[in-house]
């Protein structure tokens, strides 16, 4: 099991990354405009293959030629597939702000707040199905050890749980929250199950679970978890 983050994990993997470094050719070299469009369609070819195949199964060959170009021009950019798939990782953890500014931007009081947690479940199951091939690749190369995709991992959930152990630290200063739950426990636990569920949609629909029960079943346990109180009537 993945250790739990913290937020000094956050800012520590934040400070690494140099925009320059990203887009670095395998020499050392940035690419011009025409080296970037090149690299950019590597990118592509190498995401739309992953829908479709394993990210083992794939091979320099098959992305080059989809791309339209040779082996030789992917290896200016990319050591190996891996490193590609490493790119597209750390792409989709910048969109993954995007969670963290709903848990900022709402408000968390009565039935808009119930609406704020509707909106975090409806996030989390649309950015995993936007990027479940990366996702999965992502997953499994942590499970397996994989400190690069565990980073990456880590900094897109970490994220998260900060923002919403915010919320729950501040709703027990101001007394509307039990004192007792802890704020990076409660929102780390409610980050696990939105991420996991997220991750395995289509299988509770194999189990005649509709993806609305499950949307409803989760905002209800994000809002409770967040405000200590209960859901709004009818929701």
């Amino acid at each position: 099991m993945t250790p739990p983050p913290t937020s000094a994990d956050a800012t520590t993997l934040a400070a690494a990354v140099d925009p320059d470094d990203e887009l670095r050719a395998a020499d050392g070299r940035v690419p011009g405009r025409r080296g970037r469009a090149t690299r950019q369609r590597l990118l592509e070819r190498t995401a739309e293959m992953l829908q479709t195949s394993n990210y083992r199964d794939l091979k320099v060959v098959d992305i080059a030629r989809g791309a339209g170009t040779s082996p030789a021009t992917f290896y200016q950019y990319f050591p190996e597939v891996e490193s590609a798939i490493l790119v597209l990782a750390e792409e989709m953890a910048l969109e993954g702000s995007a969670l963290t500014a709903i848990v900022h931007d709402g408000t968390w009081k009565g039935r808009n707040g119930y609406g704020t947690a509707e909106a975090l479940v409806d996030g989390f199951m649309g950015f995993w199905e936007d990027h479940r091939s990366v996702m999965r690749v992502v997953d499994l190369a942590t499970e397996e050890g994989d400190q690069r995709f565990r980073n990456i991992r880590t900094r897109l959930l970490n994220e998260v749980v900060v923002a919403l152990a915010d919320v729950v630290a501040r709703l027990q200063k101001d007394g509307r929250h039990p004192p007792e739950v802890d704020p990076m426990a409660a929102a780390g636990v409610l980050v696990a199950m939105l991420a996991h569920v997220a991750a395995h949609r289509y299988g509770f629909e194999f189990w005649g679970i509709r993806t609305d029960d499950t949307r409803r079943s989760m905002a209800r346990i994000v809002f409770t978890t967040v405000t200590g109180q209960k859901p709004p009537s009818g929701s």
